[in-house]
């Protein structure tokens, strides 16, 4: 075992690579257990805070990755381990910004949604490509041939090789193949076996090609039903088992982040209350008078609103007053034939004929 460590990772080179993957590994399984025991409310384990910000482990990852990029930059090329430990630093940094990678795509706090399981799917890739890497196997290069040993240019054998690959990568990332295309830039067999077979329904590759009364949009959704959703349900029991179930927030949780919420509210009235008393103070005002005076505000304000709600409550008496008066004069059969009493009394008045 040794010797197969010696001549695979040291001979090779890939003592960085190696110590990069130990290193996100384990702090990804210490962060989800740590984040697990902050869920389940333990006594011990606690988010960190400043104030009332919560702090995120993605910004200590952010840090840490900063750290170990420069470092692996500037120490020496010889020095393996000034590498290794730039190359640790890299991987603990990475495992805590792939953990809440959901949180950077969708701009909110989605950790224990199911919106959070990007983040578990980002580091499943990333631990796939690094296995890959470290087995040796390079997504841009063959063995036997990539340069040319007089040169130093790439083969044309190599530059026709790629060009092939990568459109048969996009080929299957368009029929909703991520895994299939993602790997196979590691393996070309599974490209080629990704872009003959049919796309998924929902892919854009079945949304532009296949219409839905077609034999392979039917054939789609049957590989779909009978093979596709066993897969993503043993993936998602796979995710949960590491990360721990998505939309289960316990009551105590809930409770206290409200708590929270309420705490915060209170200490933004109170500042919002001390810098309006500061500002009352330095216009030279004493505490009656500025009670005095808001006292006097509050009491104008509610007058000012009874007056327009009596204005309005008037106009529009008034208005059904009239309409209901008309109302009546239309329907009353008399007011067509009759003249109005007033006309014929003075008309009487007047001596005229009756």
């Amino acid at each position: 075992m040794i010797e197969m460590f010696d001549e695979r990772i040291v001979e090779a080179g890939r003592l960085p690579l190696f110590g990069f993957f130990v290193a996100f590994m384990i702090t990804f399984v210490l962060t989800r257990v740590n984040v697990r025991l902050i869920r389940s409310n333990v006594r011990w384990f606690r988010n960190v805070t400043a104030g009332d910000v919560h702090i995120h482990h993605v910004v200590f990852g952010v840090v840490l990755m900063l750290a170990g990029g420069v470092g692996s930059l500037a120490v020496p090329e010889a020095s393996v381990g000034f590498s290794l430990a730039a190359a640790v630093v890299f991987g603990m940094g990475s495992a805590l910004v792939l953990d809440e990678f959901a949180l950077i795509l969708h701009l909110s706090d989605v950790y224990w949604t199911e919106k959070g399981r990007a983040s578990v799917d980002a580091v499943f890739v990333a631990i796939a490509v690094t296995g890959l890497l470290l087995l040796g196997i390079h997504p841009l290069s063959y063995a036997g041939f990539g340069f040319d040993p007089g040169t130093g240019s790439l083969t044309r054998l190599y530059v026709a090789s790629l060009a092939v690959n990568l459109v048969l990568a996009v080929v299957t990332l368009l029929k909703g193949k991520i895994w299939t295309g993602l790997i196979g830039l590691f393996v070309p067999a599974l490209l080629v076996i990704g872009a003959v077979r049919v796309a998924r329904p929902a892919s854009p590759w079945s949304r532009w090609r296949y219409d839905d009364a077609s034999r392979r949009y039917q054939r789609a959704v049957r590989r779909e039903e009978t093979y596709r959703r066993p897969l993503i349900r043993g993936k998602i029991w796979v995710q949960e088992f590491i990360a721990g179930r998505h939309d289960l927030i316990p009551p105590e949780l809930l409770q206290r982040r409200t708590e929270a919420a309420e705490r915060a509210r209170r200490r933004r009235l109170a500042r919002a209350q001390r810098r309006a008393e500061a500002r009352a103070e330095r216009n030279g005002a004493s505490p009656a008078q500025r009670k005095a005076s808001a006292w006097a505000e509050r009491r104008a304000e509610t007058r000012a609103r009874r007056a327009v709600m009596s204005r309005t409550r008037g106009r529009a008496t008034s208005r059904m007053r009239t309409r209901a008066a008309s109302r009546r004069r239309a329907r009353s059969p008399k007011a067509e034939e009759e003249p109005p009493s007033g006309r014929r009394t003075r008309a009487g008045a007047s001596g005229g004929t009756p």
